[in-house]
């Protein structure tokens, strides 16, 4: 009887992780846990991410992304993520004293600045989720898609159930609250390994760099490291399929604990502690999710016309004025000659300045385009 591909793949990660449990970790050894890292990161990425012939793959939840940016609710069952669902938005989700009321993804919209934010309630997940139980890999798969997660808490509990939720999510390739390591790399067809570093490396070496490359079989490459990076960041990179999320931790129930402690949760960072019940700190909680997404609100103006402040177009802090014509109409940029813009991101604020598609917009910028 042959077994499949699956099980002999998971049986390789438990081996796996099991030898990386019981190593010592020293500087002597510090070059073979690099490798069994890598074993395991390459093992537990077949596991969850399975090639169409290694099996049907499993259904997700089917929620189409709109609005300005989607924001996703993640938490153990009965933390109060549908409350606050409807709380925050018009939209009712089912909720009751016992767990597992939510089955799949409810979205709401959170209408804020001119801007609309999805909210997507996702079922309550358990320990092993990203090994699938309890609809757990459609869960976190679905957080992977969104633009801040929100990890809901019982504030009346312990801090085990972040760190569990910490776990799954980590497990999935999602790296919470974590930018993408300042790394270059770049396959080659031939010419072997070219390895650069401009930082002095202290948490890994070039020894163990190129051992973890012929471990996925990378013999040509160009790879440059710009920052003083770990084994595991470096294996991220390789892998490449990482997803890096801003993360809001949510203590909800703060009605039920001491000022102490509700001191001591809220001077934690990326924080916000409420309470769904008793409506509490919910306003403050919408202006995080504005800050932490990273949004700017940007109005148009037409020829002769005041600008349109009811309206503003959302975009990504960054954005330009090549963005803000895609927001528009596609064909905006195309037919681009130039733009006035007025606001913060003009040289000559109050007074409009006249820029090129690379210009820079700033929050609350009034921009006028011109077309050929």
């Amino acid at each position: 009887m042959r077994w499949p591909v699956v099980c002999i793949l998971a049986l390789l990660h438990c081996i796996a992780s099991i030898e990386l449990s019981s190593a010592q970790k020293n500087k002597a050894t510090e070059y073979h846990l690099g490798l069994l890292k890598a074993k395991l990161a390459r093992y537990r990425a077949q596991l969850l991410e399975p090639t169409a012939k290694s099996g049907a793959s499993g259904t997700g939840f089917d929620v189409q992304k709109s609005g300005d940016a989607r924001v996703a609710l993640i938490g153990f069952p009965s933390v109060g993520k549908s409350t606050l669902l409807g709380k925050v938005t018009h939209t009712a989700s089912e909720t009751a004293a016992y767990e597992f009321t939510t089955l799949t993804a409810i979205p709401g919209v959170i209408e804020y600045k001119g801007a609309r934010i999805q909210l997507l309630d996702l079922p309550g997940i358990v320990e092993g989720a990203s090994q699938g139980r309890g609809r757990g890999r459609q869960v976190v798969s679905t957080a992977k898609t969104a633009d801040l997660i929100l990890i809901m808490l019982d504030a009346t509990k312990s801090d085990e159930q972040r760190r569990l939720l910490e776990i799954e999510l980590d497990a999935v390739g999602i790296r919470l609250n974590k930018q993408k390591p300042d790394v270059v790399f770049k396959k080659k067809t031939t010419g072997g390994i070219t390895f650069n570093a401009t930082v002095k490396l202290t948490k890994t070496d070039e020894r163990t760099i190129r051992s973890i490359l012929a471990s996925y079989k990378l013999h040509n490459c160009d790879v440059m490291i710009r920052e003083d990076i770990t084994t595991d960041e470096f294996i991220d990179v390789l892998i490449g399929t990482r997803k890096y999320v801003p993360c809001l931790y949510v203590y909800n129930k703060i009605d039920s604990i001491s000022l102490e402690q509700l001191d001591k949760l809220a001077h934690q960072p990326n924080t916000a502690v409420i309470s769904c019940e008793m409506g509490l700190n919910l306003e403050y909680l919408i202006d995080r999710i504005w800050d932490d997404l990273n949004l700017v609100k940007v109005y148009t103006k037409k020829r002769g016309v005041h600008p349109d402040l009811a309206d503003p177009i959302c975009m990504r802090k960054g954005a330009t004025v090549e963005d803000v014509c895609n927001g528009i109409h596609r064909s905006l940029a195309a037919n681009f000659r130039y733009a006035l813009v007025w606001g913060k991101s003009s040289k000559f604020a109050p007074h409009a300045q006249k820029v090129s598609l690379a210009h820079q917009v700033q929050d609350e910028d009034v921009v006028s385009i011109f077309t050929k």
